[in-house]
């Protein structure tokens, strides 16, 4: 199985969270970028400011590698014009996936119509530029029925405001990463919750983000039935080694 069209290379460290400095993370997310490249992974996930380096990156080596990043990331609770504001910073800077954090705590809170504008309004302006959409559901913070919810909402609020044509298009995301569990517990995918994600957001497509650390585990999600992985550990996991990554 050719595993590198499946893999997000993700780097989603601020200089802060990586204790660098801007340079060195920068430059880390230059190495980052240049190893999507070199690797011809499906595409290289980083933070807004850095979508113009990897554009003009991947336009210099001529690479097919496409750009993602994250908006209202990682904590999903701005408001809707704040994320349409910064994914439409992130259209005019180039990039082409749009993983927006779903307001998973305004879903916890029972606010869910707040939480269906706000994956309309965003996924209709992501499909009205021609860009993949990706909504991601922070599955650690959920308990399994929650999960069967808030996939199931997604997919409702996707099939009764969207063409079927653009469905591949709109994935259901497990995790940001940085979602802090209670003693170690996993806080990306596992297999019990993205059986879980597929069964209840098909038709959609889903992302598996977070925990797969070594090819094995990745193809079984391939397996599974997801469509894209999201892991900093893609070098890795393509070349068969064993990561200690986090993510």
């Amino acid at each position: 199985m050719d595993i590198k069209q499946y893999l997000d290379s993700t780097y989603l460290k601020t200089a802060e969270q990586a204790n660098l400095s801007e340079e060195k993370n920068t430059e880390v997310v230059r190495n980052c970028i240049q190893e999507a490249i070199d690797n011809n992974f499906k595409l290289i996930m980083i933070r807004p400011d850095k979508v113009v380096l990897a554009k003009e990156m991947i336009q210099k080596f001529n690479s097919k590698v496409t750009i993602g990043t994250v908006i209202d990331f990682p904590e999903g609770d701005g408001t809707l014009e704040s994320k349409l504001e910064e994914a439409a910073q992130a259209v005019e800077n180039g990039v082409d996936d749009l993983d927006f954090v779903v307001n998973y705590k305004a879903f916890k809170n029972g606010a869910l119509d707040e939480v269906k504008k706000q994956v309309i309004e965003c996924t209709k302006f992501g499909l009205k530029h021609n860009k993949i959409v990706k909504w991601i559901i922070e599955v650690a913070a959920l308990d399994n029925h929650q999960i069967v919810q808030l996939s199931a909402l997604i997919k409702n609020v996707v099939i009764a405001n969207c063409s079927e044509k653009d469905y591949e298009k709109v994935f259901v995301k497990s995790s940001t990463g940085f979602y802090k569990t209670p003693e170690g517990m996993p806080n990306g995918a596992t297999v019990p919750t993205i059986k879980l994600m597929l069964e209840n957001s098909f038709p959609l497509p889903v992302k598996a983000a977070g925990g797969v650390r070594t090819y094995e585990e990745a193809v079984e999600m391939v397996q599974l039935g997801v469509k894209r992985i999201g892991t900093s550990a893609a070098k890795a996991i393509a070349n068969g080694e064993i990561s200690n990554s986090e993510y």
